[in-house]
């Protein structure tokens, strides 16, 4: 039992849709303190908006509410369930912070006897409200930058006089640096004061004088109720001061910090966390260190709760942040809880590195045509990556092969830029890929001290890259036959991707494949164990790397690999790489529940992921968790290592299902639908035909490869025409034309970005409704449709940013039997095996197929939750061949309808079209159940369907 014997009930506050700024890693989080509190028998009651997440499954908590998150809900569930006792809102992120806060505000937890705990409401406010903060800091005496507080333009203006220019403007109690900005000119002034003014809720903005070229540094630290206090992880920012946290590329441990400085930072961080409240939990604290030899420190801010870097820690070490911190919320201490890896330790034993972990942020800018591209104090990415290595090169070369921006790594791969004036730009103002343009100064020959004039990137980061552009140009002087093995080796310990290495030899990737194999030159893997094998760890978590051979005493020559291979039947489960839009948490969800399924069949279970913020990243989800890049070379060491059954490819979006060619090229079983129909759905012409060959109609097509064809398919067609590339995810691409001089324009941008692609051009059906099916389908030709949606927009704006009605609100009985008889001949004429979904366009009560995804969708989870009904775990037992569809007894129970809204990130791109079209530009969604199409909020949608609709 836990030691505080007055907690029986919980009420956890999840953090809602995903944004920018707040994404997976709260369902990470909030996951975690879930499972961590069950097992100590409280009850658990969850409130939180999003449907995609796993937080969010009936599994997790005893009761769960896909409820708005404001204080009327907090209220309806404390009225329904009086025996709650406290409330945990630190695994939310800002947004539960804030929504504890306005239930504070209002005394709705003193009327209900609830307690707070993880955090103090005084310590929220001590952090949040920057000149608090600041008087705090100066009396325990932890440096701070000059800076004061306005609430007013006036008292704004008054400041930057006194203080002068480069100045940071910060908005207090925003998220993901709402608001922020550094501010270089004065004229740029007056509309960032206001903008920061309007974005608080408060109204309020502190402005700091600006520590340009600074370095950076995050502790993540964790406290119990005997004020016993450990530091789990130092994270380092490659990226100087000026650039968000989120949007920075950063590693642990930190590499360029004397020790003296860094016991000193431990000291500040002990003191700041314990001067803010008296409370037990997790903490993060960020640092700014000034570059020369002084390293003089000054605290930038705290936050009381687990946060984007908790969850980045945790994967990096092995130690559950959020899992601890929820026990020890609970009145437990550091000292009677165990290391979750090792099993023997004690969770007060701070963790060591023996390896170097690297987090680069995936940004979207495709999707906000005109957004300014730069990075600065406002976050920006959608997603991040993390990668692991024996060394920094290494881990920095996994983490960019893991982006999936069609790069094999830094450099060597003819994708870099040559011109003078376009690097230094880029370096000048931080660019999203600054991190292969530094790469790219160096191939064209500027000197390292001109880049870190320009970055104030650390001169150590700057020699990493430079020995790496040294090392290509050795490597490029040979040939395949010509390289000797200790090149080879030196080129896989740093990093370098066989792709890469190939590109430098002028030879195929397989030559180079072959020949590190003829020279044993072999991936091997290592276990994350907390304190650098120190003690023996219990926990299947690897990476991979390259190790010399060991000559031992006995005279056995051989390298050490740590992940032990067992002779069960395996099942690799691909996950869905970087958070991105179009493809998001909800196929995390996927992998999760398919992880699960195929262990229930009794099947040890691999998961290959390398997305930090995620459920499926999480060491104890399956039997062995390799966290390395979804990249060809990575993924098919491992299934030589593991030798499955087969791979599971459906449930981690377009990421898995592109590496299905290959897959099915190397003779590697795909469980479910072969790589056949999951391409003939995929290739938009062949699909057609099985349509034609159907008698289902579809709108009418035609594929061009050049900008002539496309203008004679235009005469043929009529406009508008949809314009749409093959193998996207999210719409990427996708526009509705009106005339020639349009479509000629969008064909050559996009034959320019993805070179040799086929296009689509439809005929656009103007005014048609849109409606999509999910089903299963298992190899005997059964077929189940978990639920058919309809979408309050109309035709033309994609399915994630549309508000999807379940089950449909405005379909006859007609078009619902067209709807169900399509989409069965469609699943049976792709060899469906798992899941399909299908989209529709209805016009005049006809029903036309827009395209079919034979694998798990966006809107699965979504059914999953309304209905109440597992579907992944059916679909992946299907997948599996343990089950029939006829198996499952189906029950779906849905009072009245669920809607699923998109939620969107405009507000980080304020200049930004914020128009909606067939291209995917929402980050989130929440869920909405009504009892009838009478009620206000569906109203106030169907009454809106057709304004953002643009061509």
């Amino acid at each position: 039992m836990p030691k505080n014997k007055n907690i029986k009930s919980i009420l956890l506050i999840g953090s809602g849709p995903i944004i920018i700024g707040q994404a997976c890693e709260f369902d990470y989080s909030g996951s975690q303190a879930l499972r961590s509190l069950r097992e100590d028998g409280i009850e658990t009651i969850l409130i939180n908006s999003n449907p995609a997440t796993i937080m969010t499954d009936p599994t997790m908590a005893d009761h769960v509410y896909l409820l708005p998150l404001t204080t009327k809900s907090i209220i309806k569930i404390l009225k329904e369930h009086p025996q709650i006792d406290a409330v945990l809102p630190t695994m939310g992120g800002q947004t539960a912070l804030n929504l504890c806060i306005e239930a504070d505000e209002k005394g709705i937890w003193e009327d209900f006897k609830v307690d707070i705990i993880g955090v103090d409401i005084d310590a929220i406010n001590i952090t949040e409200d920057r000149e608090q903060f600041r008087e705090l800091m100066l009396k325990i005496g932890v440096g701070m930058a000059p800076q004061a507080t306005a609430n007013s333009f006036l008292k704004g203006k008054e400041i930057a006089q006194e203080f002068g220019f480069p100045l940071v403007i910060r908005a207090s109690f925003t998220l993901g640096g709402d608001g922020a900005a550094i501010v270089h000119k004065e004229e740029d002034f007056d509309e960032m004061l206001t903008r920061g003014l309007e974005v608080s809720p408060i109204h309020e903005v502190m402005i700091d004088k600006a520590l340009i070229g600074w370095k950076e540094y995050e502790l993540e630290l964790l406290r119990d109720r005997n004020d016993n206090v450990v530091i789990i992880c130092t994270i380092e920012n490659m990226d100087p001061m000026g650039i968000h946290t989120g949007d920075s590329i950063t590693l642990a441990p930190a590499m360029t910090l004397s020790d003296k400085t860094f016991q000193k930072m431990r000291d500040m961080a002990i003191n700041m966390m314990r001067s803010i409240g008296d409370f037990a939990g997790g903490c993060n604290v960020q640092f700014a260190v000034s570059p020369d030899n002084a390293e003089d420190i000054i605290a930038i801010e705290i936050n009381p709760r687990v946060s984007r870097s908790s969850a980045l820690a945790s994967k990096a070490t092995g130690y559950p942040i959020a899992k601890i911190a929820s026990k020890l919320a609970i009145g437990y201490t550091l000292d009677e809880l165990d290391n979750q890896i090792t099993k023997s330790t004690s969770a007060l034993f701070e963790p060591t590195l023996d390896y170097v972990v690297v987090k680069i942020p995936r940004w979207n800018f495709d999707k906000f045509e005109g957004s300014d591209r730069t990075l600065g104090l406002q976050m920006k990415s959608v997603g991040e990556v993390m990668s692991i290595g024996r060394s920094f090169q290494e881990a920095l070369h996994k983490a960019t092969q893991s982006l999936e921006i069609k790069r094999n790594g830094l450099g060597a791969d003819g994708k870099g830029y040559k011109d003078y004036d376009t690097i230094i730009e880029k370096l000048t103002y931080a660019s999203w890929d600054r991190v292969f343009v530094i790469y790219d100064a160096i191939a064209i020959g500027i000197p390292l001290s001109r880049i870190h004039e320009i970055t104030k990137i650390d001169m150590w980061f700057l020699k990493q890259y430079e020995e790496l552009f040294q090392l290509q140009k050795e490597i490029s002087t040979y040939k395949i036959e010509t390289i000797k093995r200790e090149l080879l080796l030196e080129a896989k310990q740093k990093g370098y991707g066989d792709r890469q290495i190939a590109h430098m030899l002028g030879c195929l990737e397989s030559e180079v494949y072959n020949k590190r194999s003829e020279l044993n030159i072999n991936r091997v893997f290592k276990l994350v164990d907390t304190c650098a094998a120190e003690f023996k760890a219990q926990t299947p978590y690897y990476y991979s790397t390259f190790e010399s051979e060991v000559e031992t005493a006995d005279g056995q020559v051989s390298v050490h690999n740590e992940s032990v291979v067992t002779d069960k039947k395996k099942i690799i489960v691909l996950g869905s790489g970087p958070n991105r839009i179009g493809q998001g948490i909800e196929f995390d969800y996927c992998c999760v529940h398919g992880v699960l399924a195929a262990a229930e069949c009794g099947y040890e279970t691999i998961m290959i992921n390398c997305n930090p913020e995620t459920v499926s990243t999480d060491f104890d989800i399956a039997d062995k968790l390799y966290f390395e890049p979804i990249f060809w070379e990575h993924i098919y060491d491992i299934i030589q290592h593991e030798k499955p059954e087969g791979v599971i490819v459906q449930l981690g979006g377009q990421t898995a299902l592109k590496l299905a060619e290959k897959l099915e090229r190397y003779g590697v079983k795909i469980m479910g639908t072969s790589f056949q129909s999951l391409d003939l759905a995929e290739d938009r012409g062949s699909f057609s035909n099985i349509l034609k060959e159907h008698n289902i109609p579809y709108p009418e097509f035609d594929v061009a490869e050049t900008a002539d064809e496309a203008l004679a398919i235009a005469d043929v067609l009529d406009f508008p025409i949809l314009v749409r590339p093959s193998y996207v995810l999210g719409g990427q691409g996708m526009k509705i034309v009106i005339n020639k001089q349009e479509l000629e324009s969008h064909v050559i941008d996009l034959l320019k970005s993805i070179p040799g692609n086929k296009l689509l051009l439809d005929h656009y059906l103007d005014g048609a409704i849109e409606a999509e099916a999910d089903a299963i389908c298992d190899a005997e030709g059964n077929i189940y449709i978990i639920g058919i949606m309809e979408h309050i927009e109309p035709c033309g704006i994609h399915s994630g940013d549309s508000n999807a009605t379940l089950p449909p609100f405005n379909l006859g009985e007609y078009v619902m039997q067209q709807i169900k008889d399509h989409t069965k001949t469609i699943a049976l004429a792709l060899n469906t095996v798992g899941l399909i979904n299908i989209q529709f366009a209805i016009k005049e009560d006809i029903v036309y197929i827009i395209e079919a995804n034979p694998r798990a969708s966006r809107t699965v989870p979504f059914i999953s939750k309304a209905y109440k009904e597992p579907y992944v775990n059916f679909a992946t037992k299907v997948m599996l061949g343990e089950k029939k569809v006829t198996d499952f007894n189906f029950n779906p129970q849905l009072k009245g309808y669920a809607i699923k809204q998109p939620v969107f990130s405009f507000n980080k791109f304020p200049n930004v079209n914020k128009q909606l079209g067939p291209e995917m530009k929402s980050t989130g969604e929440s869920i909405l159940f009504i009892d009838s199409l009478k009620d206000d909020q569906f109203y106030d949608l169907y009454s809106r369907r057709k304004m953002y609709l643009s061509k």
